[in-house]
């Protein structure tokens, strides 16, 4: 689809902070879509955005055939990929928007642009879209690195990366995941804001 790939390239402390965040609010992405206040198509878009800023080679061939089997069209899939958010509805490109500032801002938005979400979408489907974000935000981090190691293997020079760095961010899920689990838990059980502002 003519996507520009690895252009981001996070470390682990960064994937452990996606992963404890996401933990937080994958619950409510879930519970949008299920009481149909998130389309699939929507968590799509967003999730096609946002690997279109970090450049994420195995989430970009993944949510594009998700994509597809739910009937999204290749012109629509390639021009989330390239950036462009020509004939979505403004409703929608409002949260495809705020994705894409998510993600180029390495996960800190600002409190300004998170406030238009709340705003335009009220608290609950803010909260859906921002699960989504950071969903799509871990496979990237992850997929990333699982990307230039499998193009390594490939024989295919990979710049943005080494060996010691796609290794260490494949295997970290081990450690991390555990502990970004009690994290959240901990985090939800003490009440502490799903969102903070650098």
């Amino acid at each position: 689809m003519g996507q520009e790939l690895y252009k981001k390239v996070y470390n682990v402390k960064e994937f452990y902070i996606a992963l404890y965040k996401g933990l937080r609010t994958f619950k409510y992405m879930t519970r949008n879509k299920k009481t149909n206040k998130m389309s699939s198509h929507l968590i799509e878009r967003i999730m096609l955005a946002v690997t279109e800023v970090n450049g994420c080679e195995v989430c970009s061939y993944a949510h594009t055939k998700i994509a597809l089997e739910q009937g999204m069209s290749e012109e629509e899939i390639a021009m989330l990929l390239s950036g462009n958010t020509e004939g979505i509805s403004n409703y929608e490109v409002m949260a495809i928007v705020f994705a894409q500032h998510y993600a180029d801002t390495r996960g800190n938005p600002s409190r300004e642009a998170w406030e238009r979400i709340v705003e335009a979408y009220e608290m609950e489907k803010a909260l859906g879209i921002l699960g989504a974000i950071r969903m799509i935000m871990i496979g990237n981090i992850y997929g990333i690195a699982l990307s230039a190691f499998r193009s390594r293997i490939k024989g295919k020079k990979i710049d943005k990366t080494n060996l010691l760095y796609e290794i260490k961010m494949i295997v970290s899920i081990i450690l991390l995941l555990p502990a970004a689990l009690i994290h959240s838990f901990i985090l939800n059980l003490f009440n502490v804001p799903l969102i903070d502002f650098g």
